[in-house]
């Protein structure tokens, strides 16, 4: 299996004031190809499914609700699929 085919998970804890910095920053990496959004009690709050190349049109609208989703509660788990190889477990 070529490694650009290769898909893996992360979780990111974040406060609601950092979400949105967060996700622009997972964003502009270029290797995610979705995102989930979770509430502390674990539920799904949102779902973005990413582009290779998303930028300017897409990209607002998503960010735009990031940002509305952020002040609704003070914790949240950042799901990101990511794209290629995964780093080695920090051990």
């Amino acid at each position: 299996m070529a490694e650009e085919f290769k898909k893996w998970t992360e979780e990111l804890k974040v406060s609601g004031e950092h979400m949105l910095k967060e996700t622009e920053k997972l964003i502009q990496e270029g290797n995610v190809t979705h995102i989930v959004i979770k509430n502390e009690a674990g539920n799904t709050v949102a779902e973005f499914p990413m582009s290779v190349g998303v930028v300017g049109a897409f990209l607002a609208p998503v960010l735009a609700a990031i940002a509305a989703i952020a002040v609704y509660a003070s914790h949240f788990t950042v799901v990101v699929t990511r794209q290629g190889t995964p780093p080695p477990p920090v051990v």
